[in-house]
């Protein structure tokens, strides 16, 4: 899957701090975990770990300028994850 999926997912957390809660939070909608491999190894290491243990998806995308454009916002993101839909 690629960055397409991430672009247009309804549901995703972005940046380090906000995939960290969803995974400690909401694991189980937790699809799939996006990390940008220039991105400070302290910063992402509990998430590859987390994620990792859930045995979710990692996809590594090049750098976190890349990640952050497909995440629609003009930064850098370190990392991102595609959740599921809330029920109703």
């Amino acid at each position: 899957m690629s960055l397409e999926a991430l672009k247009t997912a309804r549901r995703k957390t972005v940046g380090a701090k906000q995939t960290i809660k969803a995974l400690e939070r909401q694991s189980e909608v937790v699809h799939m975990v996006f990390v940008a491999r220039d991105a400070e190894e302290y910063v992402i290491r509990d998430i590859v770990r987390m994620a990792q243990e859930r045995g979710l998806e990692i996809h590594y995308v090049d750098t976190m300028a890349v990640l952050g454009k497909a995440c629609g916002i003009e930064v850098g993101a370190a990392t991102a994850a595609i959740m599921a839909d809330k029920q109703p």
